[in-house]
């Protein structure tokens, strides 16, 4: 394991007040004290002025605050310097060049974090955790993100790895003490400790979908006819003008995607095409890049036109394109300040992107169709937001259900038992008891590079 020492910026360059730089690994209280004036690493974790200079020529480059933090009591396991230099792009870059030139290397993305993952300050959940929260653009995913570096997800896991152990060792002792005066375990004994483990792991991987989806951002496709207000409503729920407005029908021509968030959760919005049969080359283009993406949504919002009382004009054409949709499909009645009054009851919602009537109790229905089982766990139950996770935890869940099918075809014990062993196998890739270099590689490839 690589312990040399490795600095870099901690905050992004650009104009700010202040920036921080880290210095991290074998000797890098040495590196710091060619460049610090004057430099004391005791007492630890204090923070004193000094001033940072350049090794070789002495020149002043920055008056700086510095804490030092002794391994393995630091946040790599390491020996790690804190420098408050002040903001900009010339000062925090020539206070990295100095400390480069008097011994440190610049830092791979992601290698402060993967070194306290290999000293075992965090497991890989709470590692990837902690770019989950650097990135977190909504309340959800940073709540979520907070919650797996606090071990939630771990735990469970723990938990989960422990209880298979105990299954393990039950079937441990009927190949080994066959012939004991209280017998061999009682099946139903097995059977209940299977049923316990298997059920966790189920329900743990039911969270994967809106885990997944949170983590990256729900798809939310608007569809509908052409001048149904489908970039009106997308402008309304993304809060600001993004799609091309007018009661020209026909006028988007393309697919945009924006980012929004609604109701505290992550959501990927996307305006539309109208759909219909068309003469027009470039929005027959349109119509087909629309339905693509109706293909791959998480949750379709179908607009139905209430001006001039149109409606979604052939309601059976309506019903066709909603039995064709595969993803959870949520209708609205759009242009709701063109209705009459009193209106006709209906059971379709309507909604304005004019007045702003309905947007609330619309926002609500999204959130609660495309995270309706995270919003039910709240955020005390752990949930499963990464692909990898996801396909760890199927694997496991195979194992154990295969060593279920092997006791019950009658197959030897100490056979069935290795099922066990690899479900376990599956968990500890899981929270990165061992770890293949090109998994960690995959992990921290899009970390910045002071984390």
């Amino acid at each position: 394991m690589l312990s040399d020492p490795i600095v870099a910026l901690a905050t992004p360059p650009g104009r700010s007040a202040l920036a921080l730089l880290r210095l991290s690994g074998t000797g890098a209280f040495d590196v710091a004290a060619r460049c610090l004036r004057p430099f004391f690493s005791a007492p630890p974790r204090t923070a004193r002025r000094a001033r940072l200079v350049h090794p070789a020529s002495g020149e002043p480059l920055d008056e700086v605050l510095t804490a030092c933090f002794p391994g393995p009591r630091s946040f790599t396991g390491e020996d790690l310097v804190e420098v408050t230099t002040h903001g900009g792009l010339l000062v925090p870059a020539a206070c990295v060049a100095a400390f480069v030139l008097a011994g440190a290397r610049p830092a791979q993305p992601g290698e402060f974090t993967r070194r306290a993952l290999l000293n075992g300050k965090l497991d890989l959940l709470q590692a990837e955790a902690t770019g989950d929260l650097i990135d977190a653009g909504s309340p959800a995913q940073r709540r979520r993100a907070l919650q797996q570096l606090d071990r939630g997800l771990s735990q469970r896991l723990e938990t989960l790895r422990v209880e298979l152990l105990q299954l393990e060792a039950l079937i441990a002792y009927d190949i080994d003490f066959p012939e004991e005066d209280e017998g061999p375990v009682e099946p139903e004994r097995v059977r209940g400790a299977w049923e316990v483990v298997r059920g966790c792991l189920a329900n743990l991987l039911a969270t994967a979908p809106e885990g997944e989806r949170l983590h990256e951002g729900a798809l939310l496709v608007i569809a509908g006819r052409p001048n149904a207000g489908k970039s009106s409503l997308f402008n309304a729920l993304l809060g600001r003008e993004r799609a091309i407005v007018t009661e020209v029908p026909g006028t988007t021509r393309d697919a945009i995607e924006a980012a929004a968030v609604i109701e505290g959760f992550p959501f990927r919005l996307v305006d539309t095409a109208g759909l219909r049969a068309s003469e027009d080359r470039i929005e027959r283009l349109g119509i087909e890049v629309s339905r693509k993406y109706l293909t791959a949504a998480d949750l379709i919002l179908f607009c139905d036109a209430a001006d001039e009382g149109r409606g979604s004009g052939n309601p059976g054409e309506r019903e066709t394109f909603l039995a064709a949709c595969t993803a959870p499909v949520v209708i609205v009645r759009t242009k709701a300040d063109l209705l009459p009054i009193p209106r006709p009851p209906s059971p379709v919602p309507a909604v304005s992107a004019v007045t702003g009537e309905g947007l609330d109790a619309l926002k609500r229905r999204l959130a609660e169709v495309a995270f309706g089982r995270l919003l039910e766990l709240g955020d005390v139950e752990p949930v499963v937001t990464r692909a990898r996770h996801r396909l760890a935890l199927e694997r496991a869940l195979g194992e154990v259900d295969a060593f279920w099918a092997a006791r019950q075809g009658g197959v030897d014990a100490a056979a069935a038992a290795t099922h066990l062993r690899a479900a376990v196998g599956a968990l500890d890739d899981l929270i990165g008891v061992v770890t293949p270099d090109d998994v960690l590689d995959r992990v921290f490839a899009s970390f910045c590079v002071g984390k």
